[in-house]
């Protein structure tokens, strides 16, 4: 896990497979979230904690992210816009150092300049390593979504992104439903976009109560080339981080196909046959990334 004062160093994916939303101000929920065994524990006070609780949130930052570093994981704080009250939780939750700050409703260019402004002025301020604080954009609407590249080239900061769920659906006008249909093109799109900005894609939330529905949408995810996926339920933690992680089969798999290549190779030819499928250089690569990620 990466240090408040240290630089940001490259890019783990398997480190923060899962992202956990909890309440900003709820003593009950953060110890379930310490508890759960997500990588990635994220105090929203956003859409999760009401006006009045706000206050209540900023003043319990410094101790929770202290607990919940002292578990193992990286520390994340969903603020409000700027526009709204971002500047307030920013001046009472950077003291505390999170790793991450996560921005809801990202939308352009010009919003992720403005809070790295914001970031840099205070890590100045407050003596922490400059340019250690990332940024999350949460695309949550179609905006976002089509403008991630955008959001990504428009400051060092951003290393992931992270797709929304319920707002999206919202924005498009879409009905929304355990399968997920309404996402499926933004879902798509969202990886593409991220992987050719070189940032990682953070799958959107399964936020309906049922743990399968949430690991068979993580399997999917993982299908479409996601690593990490974003989470609402605790409880949800230990059957996505199964489905996002290849299991004993697909790793004997991943090696006997290497194997096979290696052996084609070696033999001067330019491809294998393995289980019925022609496996030339980039299924071969695709396959050690597999374990090199497992």
């Amino acid at each position: 896990m990466p240090s408040p004062n240290a630089p940001l160093t490259r890019l783990e994916p398997e480190r923060r497979r899962t992202w956990l939303f909890g309440p900003g101000a709820d003593a009950t929920a953060h110890e379930a979230m310490r508890s759960s065994g997500a990588q990635v524990l994220i105090q929203d006070l956003e859409d999760f904690t009401p006006p009045a609780r706000r206050p209540a949130a900023r003043a319990l930052a410094a101790v929770l992210h202290s607990q919940w570093r002292a578990a193992g994981a990286l520390v994340a704080v969903r603020i409000n816009t700027l526009e709204a009250e971002g500047y307030t939780d920013l001046l009472a939750l950077m003291p505390a150092a999170p790793d991450i700050i996560a921005y809801p409703k990202a939308q352009t260019a010009q919003d992720i300049q403005a809070l790295d402004a914001a970031i840099s002025q205070l890590e100045q301020q407050l003596d922490i390593a400059p340019g250690t604080t990332e940024i999350l954009p949460v695309c949550e609407t179609a905006l976002g979504v089509v403008n991630v590249m955008a959001m990504a080239a428009a400051s060092p900061r951003v290393r992931c992104a992270l797709l929304g769920a319920e707002d999206l659906a919202a924005d498009l006008c879409a009905e929304r439903s355990p399968e997920a249909l309404e996402l499926d093109y933004a879902r798509r799109r969202f990886v593409l976009e991220c992987r050719a900005a070189g940032i990682e894609p953070v799958d959107a939330p399964y936020t309906f109560s049922d743990a399968a529905g949430a690991a068979q949408e993580a399997r999917y995810a993982r299908r479409l080339g996601y690593r990490c996926k974003s989470l609402v339920r605790p409880d949800h933690t230990a059957a996505l981080l199964a489905a996002l992680v290849p299991d004993a089969n697909e790793l004997a798999a991943a090696r006997q196909l290497i194997a096979a290549f290696e052996a084609a190779r070696a033999r001067g030819e330019d491809r294998a046959l393995f289980n019925g499928q022609w496996v030339e250089v980039p299924t071969y690569l695709n396959a050690k990334r597999l374990l090199a990620h497992a």
